[in-house]
């Protein structure tokens, strides 16, 4: 049963990001969903939401890496650890069964780059003790106060024990709610109104 809870808990990760297409509605709570990806047959887990911030001030904020910890109360420890090109690799720790383990992996994100009407973040598992996990942050510009941020993570659990996939997207998603809303949240709290 303790292993169980510890892969259960060991799900609730879900560092970083990914990214769709769809719009983010101006509510102020962010709104979950998930993608098929051609990269596992686990969906990922995703949300969106409105900021009210330039898209200058999001990619900012979603490119300070070792801010994560603040702004994404979930994380106990993220720290830009070294750098490959143009990409940053970033070392993430998060808590689980009220700190009785931990997870962690190294994320590698690569620039900011022009996707169709926004822009794209990637970042992708170099080690870690999940088999995947893969974050894409989508940044697109509503206006010249607003921005559409969306957050799509990729979890690939690398356990013995099988895992529902919906309960590993499910786990994403949430996760992927708390990062965009910490995101939001950061980026309006810099912005002037």
């Amino acid at each position: 049963m303790s292993r169980k809870l510890l892969i259960v808990g060991s799900l609730m990760l879900a560092s970083a990001v990914g990214v769709s297409d769809a719009s983010a509605d101006d509510s102020p709570r962010p709104t979950r969903y998930e993608v098929q990806t051609p990269l596992s047959g686990i969906k990922a887990g995703a949300a969106r939401v409105a900021v009210h911030a330039p898209i200058d001030v999001v990619r900012q904020v979603v490119s300070d890496y070792g801010g994560y910890a603040q702004a994404i109360k979930r994380f106990e420890k993220a720290r830009v650890i070294g750098r490959h090109g143009d990409a940053t690799d970033v070392y993430l720790q998060v808590p689980i069964l009220k700190g009785a383990a931990k997870v962690w992996g190294v994320v590698r994100f690569e620039p900011a780059k022009p996707d169709g009407d926004g822009e794209v973040i990637v970042g992708r598992l170099v080690k870690g003790n999940v088999k995947r996990l893969d974050a894409r942050w989508r940044i697109s510009k509503i206006d010249a106060d607003s921005t559409n941020l969306n957050l799509e993570i990729l979890i690939v659990p690398d356990f013995p024990i099988p895992l529902p996939s919906s309960l590993v997207t499910g786990e994403a998603a949430f996760a992927a709610d708390k990062a965009v809303e910490g995101m939001r949240n950061r980026s309006e709290q810099i912005t002037p109104h």
